[in-house]
């Protein structure tokens, strides 16, 4: 079994699985990461997140279709944020052309009727429909006025607030939150 290693490691804290999606390329300038380096890598992460079962071969150019889906996302979700139209051809290609095929089938063993879904693993699209249709269910929710940036300066995280009083400010209170609660009160002591 091949070990999955990720040159820079991926953040799943966004409540959202096209959120964390999109928060596979994170930091800004010189201090940006790219989750994605190869076909494994995306396969890697689909695995870690659980839309694909491990073992499940890179099809050629996931790679690509995977980062212009990325960039194509998240175009959509700041567009949305701002209540305002985004170019939506890779979304809506990825949502055609890898829409899982549902048939109603006779199961012989069990003398009743079942849903056979089958996904197109075989093909970029295929393993990036679920992120597509976590999006769409996204920003057509009702809840997507939660949908928000992180706070902290250089962090350009999104994450879905789901709290109770949604007023969560940033991606991780662990790492965001502390340092600008640490800079907030150094501010204080100084001045």
């Amino acid at each position: 079994m091949e070990i999955k290693k990720f040159s820079s490691p991926p953040l799943f804290l966004a409540d959202n699985l096209a959120l964390d999606f999109i928060n596979t390329e994170y930091g800004v300038g010189d201090d940006r990461h790219d989750c994605f380096d190869d076909d494994r890598s995306v396969i890697a992460w689909l695995e870690t997140a659980g839309v694909v079962p491990e073992g499940v071969e890179a099809p050629p150019e996931l790679l690509a279709e995977a980062r212009q889906f990325r960039d194509a996302a998240r175009a959509v979700v700041h567009a949305a944020m701002k209540s305002s139209e985004a170019d939506l051809t890779v979304i809506n290609r990825i949502l055609e052309r890898g829409r899982p095929e549902t048939r109603l089938t006779w199961d012989q063993d069990a003398q009743r009727y079942r849903v056979d879904v089958r996904s197109g693993a075989d093909s970029p699209a295929g393993l990036l429909w679920p992120v597509a249709d976590a999006l769409v269910k996204l920003v057509t929710d009702e809840k997507f006025e939660y949908v928000r940036q992180c706070e902290a300066h250089n962090c350009i995280l999104l994450f879905h607030d789901l709290s109770k009083s949604h007023r969560r400010r940033w991606c991780s209170m662990a790492t965001c939150g502390n340092r600008m609660k640490v800079a907030a009160f150094r501010n204080r002591k100084g001045s």
